[in-house]
């Protein structure tokens, strides 16, 4: 090779030139390509997620169905009785003076009434009420025999331990508890009537039941056809 011709570096020496000079080389990474999978693959795939949002989808549709129909508590909904027909009933029978209620204010509701008996035995009479505090109050009322065992006022205080006596519109009642029931009872003994005013009310709306308790006028005997 003659002296007046220049020998191409090599591509080594060229590189080792150019980062000599100064020169920054940079690489070009080649474009990613898609993965590919097979059909049966991407089917379980699509599949699992499909199946994961519907279950996902019926959990909140069940979930508000339940809120939607769970009941509340509404007192609008709270059934209500009318004790009238058992109480005129009671007035036609009862050998004794009937008492019920009177003038008791509008939040209470009367829930349940039971008249029992016949003329010549016993009749009992059960009022029931909701409280306005959203407790529990019945009028329990009978000729029964109140003294013995499986006596009329046992039964109806669940055996409750006597708790002192409340004044109430001039008159003395006798008052038991039965804690594990969270039962109160006022009882008053009349003669050929016992009264019970009893439940899971306070003595004080306890109170007021027996409060307004009244004498009811005896029902007149039928007219005898002539």
């Amino acid at each position: 090779m003659s002296e007046g011709h220049e020998q191409a570096p090599a591509a080594g020496d060229e590189t080792l030139s150019e980062h000599e000079a100064g020169t920054t080389v940079t690489g070009t990474r080649a474009p990613e390509e898609p993965i590919v999978v097979s059909a049966s693959l991407y089917r379980r795939l699509k599949s699992g997620l499909f199946g994961f949002s519907m279950a996902m989808l019926s959990c909140l549709v069940v979930v508000g169905l339940v809120i939607l129909i769970t009941p509340r508590r509404n007192e609008g909904a709270i059934p209500r009785v009318d004790f009238h027909s058992d109480l005129s009933g009671l007035m036609a029978i009862a050998p004794y003076q009937v008492q019920a209620p009177e003038g008791l204010p509008a939040q209470w509701y009367p829930t349940s009434t039971r008249l029992s008996g016949h003329t010549g035995g016993p009749v009992s009479w059960h009022l029931g009420f909701y409280t306005p505090d959203k407790e529990y109050a019945a009028l329990e009322e009978s000729n029964e025999t109140p003294a013995g065992a499986g006596n009329f006022v046992d039964r109806m205080t669940s055996q409750g331990h006597p708790d002192g006596t409340s004044q109430i519109a001039g008159a003395t009642w006798d008052r038991t508890f039965r804690p594990d029931k969270k039962q109160r009872s006022l009882i008053r003994r009349l003669p050929g009537l016992t009264l019970v005013v009893t439940g899971t009310a306070s003595y004080d709306e306890l109170a007021v039941l027996a409060g307004s308790l009244r004498q009811q006028p005896k029902a007149s005997p039928a007219a005898t056809p002539t």
